[in-house]
């Protein structure tokens, strides 16, 4: 069994956790294990949980919440001796009162919001807006890294939007081809890591049971979509014109930074 697998059966109160070590690069180099991970939200971690995540030395942990997002689900637990950084890449007052509809909305209500295609517009709008608004918290994440902040969990609420974003971005800066990375964020579809969505009992297909319109109503935002982070990549060409000049000029990486974090996380085995 490998530690990823390990981690994954020990793991029961976050959600989505896996080691992006193995992932190859175009220069032949691989991620390095036990360098960067990738999880949903740490609030709701065991003791076991804790332990578990204490055995793997982090130096940081990026959350992308919201304080919208922490009120909801709680502050991440705290990691002795590991270094917590909460970096929102979203505003908590944008779209405050659609993810309340999302919990607690009637069925009318989430057709009204959702149906005819409503819902995969509102995903792919947001992967644009983050890519190309959250530059200079982008270019700090993977400076921290180049700098020495590793090993390095980085988590939103799902694991899924803002830390695929981040690190979609920091594999982009390591030299990773887009369809690699594609192939790593797809992983957050296994069942086991999926975000466990939670409706008021007292709503229609409430409770975590969710009725089979609810459950399609709410699947696109729920889903990692390839047609997702490819909107992502298309807004990196269409505003930068492709990768390099968006980690030079868009996140203000230098050449120096580059190879600091390629040193720090690629390995020729």
């Amino acid at each position: 069994m490998t530690q990823q697998q390990s981690a994954e059966s020990v793991l029961t109160g976050v959600r989505n956790f896996r080691d992006v070590g193995g992932l190859p690069t175009a220069d032949g180099r691989r991620v390095a294990h036990g360098r960067l991970y990738r999880s949903g939200h740490l609030a709701r971690a065991t003791e076991a949980d804790q332990a578990f995540l204490s055995s793997l030395g982090l130096h940081t942990v990026f959350d992308f919440r919201n304080s919208a997002d922490q009120a909801l689900e709680g502050q991440d637990v705290a990691l002795p001796g590991v270094r917590n950084v909460n970096l929102p890449l979203t505003d908590p007052a944008d779209g405050g009162e659609f993810w309340a509809l999302v919990r607690d909305g009637s069925l009318t209500e989430l057709r009204a919001a959702l149906d005819a295609g409503q819902a995969v517009d509102r995903m792919i709008a947001s992967y644009r807006w983050i890519i190309r608004t959250r530059t200079a918290e982008h270019g700090r994440v993977v400076r921290a890294l180049a700098d020495g902040a590793v090993p390095v969990l980085m988590h939103c609420s799902a694991g899924k939007d803002r830390a695929g974003l981040t690190v979609a971005v920091t594999l982009l800066a390591l030299g990773a081809e887009r369809e690699a990375i594609t192939a790593d964020y797809l992983k957050s579809n296994a069942p086991h890591r999926r975000y466990l969505i939670r409706r008021g009992a007292d709503t229609e297909g409430g409770g975590t049971a969710l009725s089979a319109e609810v459950s399609e109503l709410l699947a696109p935002l729920f889903d990692a979509r390839a047609e997702y982070l490819r909107t992502a990549f298309d807004e990196i060409d269409a505003v930068w014109g492709g990768t390099e000049r968006y980690l030079t000029e868009g996140l203000g990486l230098t050449t120096a930074d580059r190879e600091r974090l390629r040193a720090g996380l690629l390995t020729d085995d």
